[in-house]
């Protein structure tokens, strides 16, 4: 592989020159998300109703499925988060990949239950180990000023992975789902680790800076008759202070709220849009258009990012997901649907990459990684229960209403923990002084006064 990749590289290095390398690794974000988004997030639901349709196994026990490998995301998050700080995202993504692409292989032998927990519980490991939270590191440590555009840009990936899914139906109704689900694991072995080959962990280790920007001069410094002085201190937390911070709870349960209806939609979309009347067909139509308006969220969202209040934009895309998920439950006809996919779409787009840029802004890229694993814990509760209350209330009253329902009015709240994640306070400064005769940080005991 290395031998057959050297023109590759030799092209790119070619491409490059001008080019802010940054960029480069936002185009290999993407086309990771684009392969993970198309042959699992995105086709998950189409694999569950063919699962269904053969096995005859409850809606419950795909939510169950779901939620396991929720769970080992999360707690698995914080050793993730710090290997990737400690090793960079490129080896991540090499193992991520390898473990994904050996499970859609395996994937494609599924005779049970037990078979199809384990190969799935595969499959999640090795994306969550190569995609979005590596991916967002990586993109982190290059950006700071385009960051929201830059991360923008990569998740769109994953919306053309979605817009990408109808080739997946295609695939399953011509050949089955055991063919494409083998095919899937190939692409993916093939494609990640070329891609892999070119991500690096810092624009230092190329001897770039971040945004690409020349180093600036040191300012002078000013007399004693100017203005304010702001003494000089990292503006990045350490794990430990970001876990301190109000701020970081409130980001993660908003998190976690709105994860709570993505989930829900991940595992059950489909079987509710057929329990509505429409066809696999239809639904992968539906699935077409929300991803379209989530890459317009995600690209606009980007660049809104860099220029608006972020935080109040995650509560605005809060409400969003609440009123798109009324929508779908009381479908009064197909207009409703559409309405759901349009409003869904623009608010998953625009929430997910800036809501990482907001974590980056406020805590700096130093333990990014780790503060991003330790986030994971606590989205990971929303991420797996809203499969299964979605789930197990379906099979209780026969239909999504009553559990859509719920998971709307628990979502709800995620408006006002973003509204109320505020900048946190750096531990050690900076600190302002307007009069004094000499320039020194206050004391702890002075900060207590």
């Amino acid at each position: 592989m290395p031998l057959l990749l050297t023109p590759l590289r030799q092209r790119v290095s070619s491409l490059q020159e001008g080019v802010f390398y940054g960029w480069w690794m936002v185009a290999g974000g993407f086309l990771i998300q684009t392969v993970l988004g198309l042959f699992m997030f995105h086709a998950f639901g189409f694999y569950v109703e063919r699962l269904e349709e053969e096995f005859k196994w409850s809606k419950t026990t795909f939510s169950l499925a779901f939620a396991m490998t929720r769970i080992e995301s999360g707690v698995l998050g914080p050793i993730q988060g710090w290997a990737i700080d400690r090793f960079g995202p490129r080896i991540m993504i090499r193992i991520g990949i390898a473990t994904t692409g050996i499970g859609f292989i395996l994937f494609s032998f599924v005779d049970s239950v037990t078979t199809f927990f384990l190969t799935y519980f595969l499959i999640a490991v090795g994306a969550s180990m190569a995609g979005f939270v590596t991916l967002v590191v990586a993109v982190v440590n290059w950006f700071e000023k385009k960051r929201s555009m830059a991360l923008g840009l990569m998740s769109a990936g994953f919306s053309v992975g979605g817009l990408l899914v109808f080739l997946v139906v295609l695939a399953m109704d011509e050949f089955g789902w055991r063919a494409t689900s083998l095919v899937a694991g190939i692409v993916i072995l093939i494609v990640g680790q070329i891609v892999a080959s070119f991500i690096h962990h810092r624009p230092e280790d190329r001897g770039e800076t971040i945004d690409g920007e020349p180093v600036p001069e040191a300012p002078a410094r000013p007399g004693l008759a100017g203005g304010p002085v702001v003494i000089p201190a990292s503006e990045d937390f350490t794990t430990g202070e970001a876990l301190r911070s109000p701020s970081f709870w409130f980001i993660s349960i908003g998190h976690g709220a709105a994860v709570l209806i993505i989930g829900a939609f991940m595992v059950h979309l489909v079987l509710h849009l057929e329990n509505l009347g429409y066809s696999a067909f239809i639904s992968s139509l539906i699935v077409l258009l929300m991803t379209a308006f989530q890459l317009v969220g995600q690209i606009g969202g980007g660049y809104l990012g860099d220029r608006l209040n972020k935080r109040l934009m995650l509560a605005g895309c809060m409400v969003g997901h609440v009123v798109a998920l009324l929508l779908v439950t009381y479908s009064a006809g197909f207009w409703m649907i559409v309405l759901f996919a349009v409003i869904n779409g623009i608010a998953w787009g625009t929430r997910g990459p800036m809501q990482q840029a907001l974590r980056a802004d406020y805590f700096g890229r130093r333990d990014f990684g780790k503060i991003m694993g330790f986030s994971s814990l606590i989205v990971m509760f929303g991420m797996m229960s809203g499969p299964i209350i979605a789930g197990a209330m379906a099979d209780a009253f026969g239909d999504y209403e009553r559990g859509f329902t719920v998971l709307a009015v628990i979502a709800g709240l995620g408006t006002i923990f973003f509204a109320m994640a505020g900048p946190p306070q750096h531990p050690t400064g900076p600190i302002w002084y307007k009069r004094w005769p000499l320039v020194r940080r206050l004391t702890f005991q002075e900060r207590l006064a």
